[in-house]
């Protein structure tokens, strides 16, 4: 709980953020849930033994470390913000993805929905 208090509540003031957690004893009590709300930050876990959304979190921020984080560094803590702000821009409207059929995730969707 230390470093929800240090690093995520001073912060969750400032931006909307989503704690995407397991289901580990220490993210399912009261504690922290009550911290969570405290912050105004939205929780989001998935239901016991059906951890669909912990597959693709976890591909998308190893994406996201290769791609943009491996041998760079960043002067301000703004300036990584910046461009993780970017990255994911980028990623949404023009990183092809060859499971999406070579297109970037937004243009898949769009596609998606004409098709239903």
């Amino acid at each position: 709980m230390y470093s929800f208090d240090t690093y995520w509540l001073p912060r969750s003031v400032l931006y909307r953020i989503r704690d995407n957690s397991d289901r580990g004893f220490q993210y399912t009590g009261n504690i922290f849930k009550n911290k969570i709300e405290e912050a105004g930050m939205t929780q989001s876990m998935s239901r016991v033994g059906k951890c669909i959304d912990n597959g693709p979190m976890e591909g998308f921020f190893g994406t996201l470390k290769t791609e943009m984080f491996y041998e760079r560094k960043f002067k301000t803590l703004e300036e990584l913000k910046e461009k993780i702000v970017e990255y994911i821009k980028f990623y949404n409207e023009k990183r092809f993805q060859k499971r999406l059929r070579c297109m970037a995730p937004l243009e898949y969707r769009n596609h998606a929905s004409k098709c239903a």
